[in-house]
Formats: C-alpha cells, structure tokens, sequence
C-alpha cells in the first residue's frame, strides 16, 4: 500500500513538473513571439501613431530603407496620402510635405505634381545642364538648359508643302509632321510649321526684343530665354491654320483637330491650357512637340505635361 502511495506520489509529482515545463514553455514561446512581433516595422509604426491601413500603405509603397528612416520622424498624417498618388517620388518625400505646410490651400496632388517639376526652386535660379540619351526626350525649360553651341542632328529644310519659308526641322520630327499634315488634310485642315528650329542667337534676339517692349516677367511668360528654348532642339515646331485670317489657331477647328490626334503622329501640346503652374508658360495652342508616338499616346492618355513625364518615368531616381 505504501508502495502504491509513493508511486502516486511520484506520478503526480512528474505531471506537476510537466505541466510547468508546458507552462514555462507556453510562457517562453510568447514572450519570444512578443520579443519578435516588437522587431516587425508594423510594432514600431504604430508606436509613432500611424493606422494599421497607413502601415499597409507604407510597407507596400517603402523599401526597409526608407521605413527605417520614416521611423526618425514623427508621424505625419499627410504622409499616405501622399505616397498613395501615381507620382510619387521618394526622393521628394521631405520637399513635398515642406511645400505643402507652406501652402495648404494647395491640394496635395497637386503639391506633388509641382515639386516633381521643380516648382519650389525659383526659374532660371539653378540651371541644369540637361541631358538624355535620346535626343527627342531631352527636356528643355525654365530648369533646364542646352549648352549655347548646341547643334541638333539631321536638320532639314521643310519645304512650302508642310510650312511657311525659312524653317528646318529635325528630319524624324520633320517625316512625322509630314504623316500628320497629310492626315490633317484629309479631314479638311491646312495646319502649317510657322516656326521651328531656332539657334541659340535667334533666341536671344526673341527674348530681348520681348523684354524691351513687355519687361522681364511678361518676356519670360511668352518666351524662353535663349538656352532654354525647345525651339533649339529641332523637335518642337509652332503651327497655324492657313485660312485662319485672326491669327487665334486656338479658336480654329483646325486647332480642335490637333488637340484631338497630334498624339497619334508623335507630337504632344507642349503649354496646355490650366497646366501654366507646371509648364512655367502661358497657354500655347499653337507649340507642339515631338517625343514620339509611345510617348505621346501615354502623355494624352494620362493628360500631363512633358514636364511630368520625365520628372515620373525618365528622371526619377529609384532607391
């Protein structure tokens, strides 16, 4: 009998001892998962405040890199909304919400599509040399400047077919004009090149006679100083309807028509209306640029400026 009783004794002693083990083991496990759940990025975000819906955001749209920076930072309710637009870019992560606590009756979006066009840097300030393996994508504007002894290739005359006398063009931009003249005139419209290709002395004259006769500010709202016009690129042409009498193409069909399938033969409107914040110039229904047909489609489609296509899918730097 006393055998029996130290047996149970011992039985129980064992289960007892099992049941810490379990207990111990149980206890162990979840301080260990709690130790690793407190390493995850979602423990440490939300310590700084930001949602369980904002860190979805944030993971999806950051690399750890840039979470481990983010975790420097106070929480920002600004931030997802701005990561969540189409063009973000990262880089400009600190510039957009720095323009946006300066001007917050500017909507974000919009916010974003300044800063990514250099819109917080004053015109002509810091010139950048610009410079793109593909000639016809080389952006050329108020930020950006060609060198004043830059010659584009393959300029050719335009004939008085497609265009008023004394214009050149580049030849790929030229042929393409042509395919679109051609399509214009089946439709009933003679839009013709007014002016095209313009050296860098050519220029500065446009530029100092505007000057003298409006100011600086008004010149450099209708006219690019000399090194930063497109019109020295050999891609960009201006246009008219050859029976519009007032001289207004932005009045013209001919202008509806273009607005409507320039982007079919490559060329896009370089200064659209309601789009002056980005472009940095006056609405231009008359200047076009070529970028080619790829380009192009994908500017109409998602109707932004060439400014913002190369800020987005040419210039922007991924990290």
């Amino acid at each position: 009998m006393k055998k029996k009783l130290k047996i149970k004794k011992q039985a129980k002693k064992k289960l007892i001892i099992f049941i810490l083990i379990i207990i111990i083991s149980v206890g162990g496990f979840k301080l260990f998962n709690d130790y690793l759940y407190r390493q995850t990025y979602e423990y440490k975000l939300l310590q700084i405040n930001y949602s369980l819906n904002e860190i979805k955001i944030i993971e999806e749209e950051f690399n750890d890199k840039q979470i481990d920076t983010l975790l420097t930072k106070e929480y920002n309710p600004n931030l997802t909304k701005i990561i969540s637009d189409k063009y973000f870019i990262y880089n400009n992560l600190n510039r957009y919400l720095n323009y946006y606590n300066e001007n917050k009756d500017i909507d974000l979006n919009k916010v974003i599509s300044l800063i990514n066009v250099n819109r917080d840097n004053a015109f002509y300030e810091k010139p950048i040399k610009t410079n793109y393996k593909d000639e016809k994508l080389m952006l050329v504007n108020k930020y950006y400047y060609l060198d004043k002894d830059y010659e584009p290739e393959n300029i050719i005359t335009t004939t008085g077919t497609y265009s008023y006398a004394n214009n050149s063009l580049n030849e790929e931009t030229y042929n393409a004009y042509q395919e679109l003249y051609n399509a214009a005139k089946i439709d009933g419209h003679t839009i013709l090149i007014v002016s095209s290709y313009r050296n860098f002395e050519y220029q500065e004259e446009l530029w100092n006679e505007r000057k003298e006769l409006y100011g600086t500010r008004k010149a450099d709202e209708y006219a690019a100083r000399a090194g930063h016009s497109e019109h020295q690129t050999g891609y960009a042409v201006d246009v008219a309807d050859f029976y519009d009498v007032n001289d207004k193409f932005g009045d013209t069909e001919s202008y509806i028509w273009m607005k409507e399938n320039a982007h079919k033969y490559g060329f896009i409107l370089r200064y659209p209306k309601d789009k002056e914040d980005i472009t940095g110039y006056s609405y231009e229904p008359w200047h076009y640029r070529y970028v080619g047909k790829e380009i192009a489609n994908k500017i109409y489609q998602e109707n932004i400026t060439f400014d913002e296509y190369y800020a987005y899918y040419l210039d922007k730097e991924v990290n």
